[in-house]
């Protein structure tokens, strides 16, 4: 097969940093070419792959420049694909709504439906397929498209499983610093449960503030932030400690810090919110917790959690082998139906 790939124009693939999704693309780029599949990639410029890029000339987001990076996915039509996959905006598919060319987009977000409907109307019929990261995310899209889950995952290649972790192993919150990710909630879980926290992760501009007066005051020798982190800083950190929170004020897609997590043997602490019901195994990979009292209680439990259940189950279901396996077999499907 001949496969197109194209991700956002702003992060490179693979990232230094923050980029879930970037990721993502990375090992899947990877796993269609062992597979024999010629693979081309559109991206941002400094992306580094294994694969044909053509690179995107505009990394802002203005109107000017997401008509210069749908004018770069053009460029598409000279390499043929059977399949265009998408992971960046469903617009940029828009040089081949018209076309025999088998399209894919790959939703890591909330969809809007009212686009995803105006794209099925202006496409070839029966050319036009979506997926989402969750089932969370594909119902919304089901009842109006083709849909289906295929989940995010995590090349356990770069993750170290750990079946063991000190007794005064510190708790891990990891993720974007901001109101919705709940990282309050971890610190005041921390404090009520008397338990180390290490915090990772970027401060969007917009939530300085937040950081500044919910975060910072709270931090010491028992509670500290560390900041962005790696890849190789991640395994360490995830690595170490007993559980990974996640007490969410929203409905999250994915996370795919909690892959991360599982691919170390840490267990999970979360609230019942979008996809960490799929992803957590009430006491088998970790809990899931209805209140800030159960979180409390559950992280008193943690080291009853199987690190190697817990391991075993991004194995089964969040690996990157069982990711890109899964995508192929969509490709297959889409091509000979």
């Amino acid at each position: 097969m001949r496969i197109a790939v194209t991700a956002d124009p702003f992060i490179p693939v693979p990232p230094v940093n923050y980029g879930g999704i970037e990721r993502i693309i990375h090992f899947l780029l990877d796993g269609l070419k062992k597979n024999g599949h010629d693979v081309i990639l559109v991206a941002h410029k400094d992306s580094n792959v294994n694969v044909d890029l053509i690179k995107y000339t505009s990394t802002s987001n203005g109107l000017i420049d997401q008509l210069k990076n749908i004018a770069t996915i053009n460029q598409l039509k000279k390499w043929r694909p059977d399949i265009i996959h998408s992971f960046s905006r469903l617009a940029y598919l828009a040089p081949f709504f018209m076309t025999d060319v088998q399209k894919i987009m790959s939703y890591q977000r909330k969809p809007t439906i009212g686009q995803i409907k105006k794209a099925l109307r202006i496409s070839r019929k029966e050319t036009l397929t979506f997926t989402g990261c969750s089932n969370y995310i594909t119902n919304q899209i089901a009842p109006f498209a083709p849909a289906e889950t295929i989940y995010n995952g995590v090349d356990q290649n770069i993750y170290d499983y750990r079946n063991r972790v000190e007794d005064d192993a510190p708790l891990m919150s990891l993720g974007r610093i901001e109101p919705i990710k709940g990282t309050h909630n971890a610190v005041k879980a921390a404090l009520k449960t008397n338990r180390k926290l290490i915090i990772a992760g970027n401060i969007p501009t917009e939530h300085q503030n937040y950081f500044d007066s919910e975060i910072k005051p709270y931090l010491n020798d028992k509670i500290v932030y560390v900041g962005q982190v790696n890849d190789d800083e991640k395994n360490k950190l995830l690595g170490i400690a007993s559980a990974l929170l996640m007490p969410i004020e929203w409905n999250e897609p994915f996370g795919i810090v909690m892959a991360e997590s599982l691919a170390c043997g840490t267990p999970i602490i979360g609230y019942r919110k979008g996809a960490v019901t799929e992803i957590v195994e009430h006491g088998v990979n970790g809990y899931l917790a209805n209140d800030f009292d159960e979180l409390c209680q559950y992280i008193e439990q943690s080291a009853l959690i199987s690190r190697k259940k817990a391991y075993l189950s991004a194995e089964n279901k969040f690996s990157s082998k069982k990711i890109v396996e899964n995508y192929i077999k969509l490709y297959d499907a889409i091509l000979h139906r």
